[in-house]
């Protein structure tokens, strides 16, 4: 693959909703390209796109891909984005380094949460945008109601290009309506032909609709749309590349991944109308003062590279990145401007899906690929060292939904934890933690299908089999009246015995942390043993009587006891303590808290309704509703901990997907009787089986 200079380079990310047909257009590009001499189907497991096994078995994206193609003597940096919500952290990654998305529909689908979501998130980075309606000539398809869903979701910046053309009801090829041709596929190859005599009146009425959003474009093209004058070619490309840069104008192409039609057309399309690196917005570094420099954007300005996605597995670690500015041959060093270490490049690629071609540079603008690059993480950013800043690095969605992870085999443990250290090198969307108090390791990830490919990652890379449980949830107890009682602990047998003896008052506190007091009278128990019966008092308090939680909120006051002068030691006042303790606490009244989290939920106010109930079934108190953005309300509420473990799937099944929460830890209360008696007989059994 040849070096290609940045004008000649388009960087685009593909969006949309799972099954739209991303990685089935990815395929058809190269394959009309003669890049492949086969169209690989997602079905047959035979992308180049998807070549995870994860993805070929599950027949899905499940992460980004850098597809490169070679067309009309451009590079066009394709990188293929899964649709699935489990897998934003991919997606944002490939957005954070293009110049451009598109968006896949479907004809036969029409506008789903996927089209919605690629929308906003675009939106929300400022990445000028496009659009492909796929599947044209299947079964049930309807490209026009689908533009139409479009146009009724987005608005009139949504502006046709390139329209099926149609015969007899029939799908035969395409037209692109700038340049007013058309055509149609013969023997796997894209021929012109003259554009149908049925379709003349619709290719007039489309034009029409990108005069005008053509003419919006600048006060020139407006006095020469105002004027009735005809716009050259030149201008209607020109237009709609300032459109398309302005966000006023977002261009819509169509075709069939399955025959080719129209994939021609959307990478003319994507070398006329997408920008090049030379013409996207500057980069704002920020140097190790922290003030914010300009990167220039040139092959001769100093090197600086972006880690955008790294690839891990058990032989070492791929980093793939993006010149910002500059560029990188295989023998430069360059400054993690993170760790401040120098690093060489060693061998630097062009990556094709899974296959790689050994490069000796790669340009401004371009993308490629670095094997063992030292302690590279994904957001590093590398530079000459004499130019060192750190760039931006990426917006990723926080990790919702828990599920505790055990080993199928006594002793993997250690197998597992490093396993998951491996995946979080390529994976920035999942945590994983041992939680000493549940004893349990939990691992945090974006949904059930993100946790379940994580599991089957570490089978098929590490050999470490898991399997999963729901976590434990973090119960406290209190007391709620005082009470006074005698803890003596006498043992003799033979020599020295043990005496100690306490009298203790226990009593609600106003602090979380136990609180010891002592109000000893007359040296009943003298004061180098007051430390022995805090200490006592402590290692007791991390198993409560109802069910073996962590008490707070205790107030402990020794207040009377007696002593031997030559039986008593600490040891024996730790053990009356103790005893104290077991006696007490029964007595005052105990109760379980268990933990409250303040939830904010953000929904399409059709699905208010539906979202208000749910959380009244999970215990849920709304506090309030703000306005969010438009159609969208904010809910804000207290929920208990316990019933929040699935809502990020519940959540989705609800919205469709359209629904956006985050829940963070508030504080413990007092839980119902009939979730004290729930928790009690399950701890109980789960002590019973330990």
């Amino acid at each position: 693959m040849k070096t290609y200079p940045a004008e000649k380079i388009r960087n685009i990310c593909l969006l949309g909703h799972g099954g739209d047909g991303k990685t089935s257009l990815t395929e058809s590009l190269l394959f009309m390209t003669k890049a492949t001499d086969r169209l690989g189907k997602v079905a047959d497991g035979n992308t180049i796109s998807d070549y995870d096994p994860e993805e070929i078995k599950r027949k899905i994206s499940v992460s980004a891909s850098l597809v490169p193609i070679e067309f009309n003597d451009h590079k066009i940096n394709v990188l293929d984005a899964p649709g699935y919500l489990d897998f934003g952290g991919e997606r944002q990654q490939a957005l954070r380094v293009a110049g451009c998305a598109v968006i896949v529909c479907s004809a036969k689908n029409g506008v789903g949460v996927g089209t919605e979501l690629a929308w906003k998130r675009t939106a929300a980075r400022k990445i000028p945008k496009m659009i492909y309606i796929s599947k044209i000539d299947e079964e049930n398809a309807d490209y026009y109601k689908a533009f139409d869903g479009l146009r009724e979701k987005f608005g009139v910046s949504v502006c046709p290009i390139v329209i099926p053309a149609i015969v007899g009801g029939k799908t035969v090829g395409i037209v692109d309506v700038v340049k007013l041709k058309a055509y149609e596929l013969k023997d796997g190859a894209a021929v012109e032909m003259p554009i149908p005599a049925e379709m003349q009146a619709k290719v007039d009425e489309v034009r029409e609709q990108i005069k005008e959003s053509v003419a919006e474009t600048s006060e020139e093209y407006m006095n020469k749309f105002f004027d009735g004058e005809e716009f050259t070619t030149d201008e209607y490309v020109h237009g709609i590349n300032i459109g398309l840069m302005q966000g006023s104008l977002t261009p819509v192409f169509c075709g069939s991944a399955m025959t080719g039609i129209g994939s021609l057309a959307l990478l003319r399309g994507l070398i006329d109308y997408a920008p090049s690196p030379f013409d996207m917005p500057a980069e704002i570094g920020e140097d190790a003062n922290g003030e914010l420099v300009d990167i220039e954007r040139t092959e001769k300005a100093p090197t600086r590279i972006l880690i955008f996605k790294t690839v891990s597995d058990q032989y070492g670690k791929v980093s793939y990145f993006k010149v910002m500015s500059g560029k990188v041959t295989d023998d430069m060093t360059l400054i993690n401007a993170r760790t401040g270490e120098a690093e060489k490049v060693g061998h630097l690629y062009f990556v094709r899906g899974k296959n790689r071609v050994e490069a000796k540079m790669v340009g401004f603008g371009d993308i490629g690929a670095i094997s063992k690059f030292g302690d590279a993480k994904t957001g590093d950013t590398f530079c000459a060292a004499d130019a060192v800043v750190a760039l931006g690095g990426f917006d990723l969605p926080k990790p919702t939904y828990a599920q505790a992870v055990l080993s199928k085999v006594k002793g993997g443990e250690e197998k597992i934890a490093a396993g998951l250290a491996r995946l979080a090198e390529e994976d920035l969307t999942f945590t994983a933690v041992n939680n000493n108090e549940t004893h349990q390791y939990i691992v945090t990830g974006c949904g059930d299908m993100h946790i379940d490919i994580l599991c089957s990652r570490l089978k098929a890379r590490f050999g470490a089999e898991v399997e999963l449980e729901a976590p434990r949830v973090p119960y406290r107890e209190k007391i709620r009246r005082k009470v006074r009682v005698q803890g003596k602990h006498k043992k003799q047998s033979g020599g020295h015995g043990q005496y100690g003896d306490v009298w203790m008052e226990f009593e609600p506190g106003d602090q979380e942390d136990l609180v010891f007091e002592e109000k000893v009278v007359g040296g009943a128990v003298p004061k180098n043993f007051f430390p022995a019966v805090e200490k006592g008092l402590r290692e007791c308090i991390s198993k409560g009587v109802v069910a073996g939680f962590p008490v707070v909120y205790l107030k402990a006051t020794l207040v009377d006891g007696s002593y031997h002068d030559v039986d008593s030691s600490e040891m024996a006042f730790k053990m009356a303590a103790s005893l104290a303790y077991k006696a007490g606490l029964p007595q005052a009244n105990p109760v379980l808290l268990e933990p409250i989290g303040t939830l904010a939920v953000t929904v399409p106010d059709s699905y208010m309704g539906d979202v208000i109930g749910d959380l009244n079934k999970r215990r849920g108190r709304v506090l309030g509703m703000t306005p969010a953005e438009a159609g969208h309300t904010t809910i804000d509420a207290e929920v208990p901990m316990a019933e929040m473990h699935t809502y990020t799937i519940d959540l989705r099944s609800m919205t469709q997907g359209r629904g956006m929460f985050v829940f963070e830890f508030a504080r413990y209360e007092e839980a119902p009787m009939n979730v004290q008696e729930k928790v009690v007989a399950e701890r109980a059994h789960l002590l019973a089986d330990e």
